[in-house]
């Protein structure tokens, strides 16, 4: 039924037409200022290489503002009130759920093979992350549960955008140049080095929540970056403006590319992320999703140009 992919599974279905919004409703959450100049892109030490993170190379960027966090519930539902927007979830009549978060008296069908920690919900959404017989959303938590298409639709709205890939990673860097994470390159540990919400325990079974949450957290914890921003590591991936391509001759890296054709780049890693799988919260790391799928850790950011 799906595409496997550890991180945030496929969808794999025809998405649903969009009506464009232009422009008509505001953004409420904070910005944060971001400088251009030479900007910073992969990495010259990969760790998946298939992925295509390699090689480092400079770019100039023009400056620009992004959201402190990723859009929020609170700020989501502002959108939905204003618009009487429906997303892909929720006219697909399902979304992919942790298997850890979903409620005992929830039925769920399984939905990734070779995943098999991704479950389908049913009525799954952003207003309702865990399903229909979970809790609503918290209002400070990232909206999650929406597609690539869900968060084109919210930007035209606010009269926004998705980052470029070297913008998400110029933003995350927070002015620390060539670094690994958005603090510096000291590695997150199981007890001591807690500075994200990734997963600490054995995966996919056991999260001892070390660093204070089991899955997703408020957008704003734990410690802004250089340029104030919240969460660009761990918690729940951003949907970038880009494809997912992949500049790589490798046989690996073709297949890879071959296997994600149309698939639209996310980064920053999630809530799932452990050492011991998958290393996907380092700036330079990278993967993709079809435009129409939704899960419960993948939200996005909004960008504005500066004029």
């Amino acid at each position: 039924m799906t595409r496997v992919n550890c991180c945030s599974p496929a969808r794999g279905g025809k998405s649903f037409a969009r009506i464009p919004l232009g422009g008509v409703g505001t953004h409420t959450g904070a910005l944060c200022d971001i400088p251009g100049g030479s900007g910073l892109l992969g990495t010259d030490h990969p760790v998946i290489k298939h992925n295509g993170e390699a090689p480092l190379r400079k770019t100039k960027i023009k400056p620009f503002c992004m959201g402190q966090t990723p859009v929020s519930n609170r700020e989501f539902s502002t959108f939905t009130a204003d618009t009487g927007f429906v997303t892909e979830a929720a006219r697909f009549g399902w979304s992919f759920v942790f298997h850890l978060q979903v409620p005992n008296s929830q039925q769920t069908l399984q939905g990734s093979q070779g995943a098999q920690w991704w479950r389908r919900v049913d009525g799954a959404t952003w207003d309702w992350p865990t399903g229909p017989q979970g809790p609503t959303y918290e209002p400070d938590d990232p909206a999650v549960h929406l597609s690539w298409h869900d968060a084109q639709t919210y930007c035209a709205w606010a009269g926004g955008r998705l980052p470029s890939e070297v913008e998400w990673e110029h933003a995350a860097r927070g002015g620390l140049g060539n670094v690994i994470y958005p603090w510096g390159n000291t590695d997150p540990d199981e007890t001591q080095h807690l500075p994200c919400n990734i997963w600490q325990g054995k995966f996919p079974t056991h999260n001892t929540a070390a660093d204070g949450y089991a899955f997703n957290s408020p957008a704003k914890s734990f410690a802004a970056n250089g340029y104030g921003l919240y969460g660009m590591a761990g918690n729940v991936w951003d949907w970038t403006a880009d494809l997912f391509g992949i500049k790589s001759l490798s046989k690996a890296g073709k297949a890879q590319a071959a296997a994600m054709h149309g698939y639209r780049l996310i980064k920053g890693g999630s809530f799932l992320c452990h050492a011991s799988y998958c290393t996907r919260y380092r700036i330079a790391a990278r993967t993709g999703n079809s435009p129409d799928s939704s899960t419960s850790n993948i939200g996005f950011r909004i960008v504005f140009d500066q004029v």
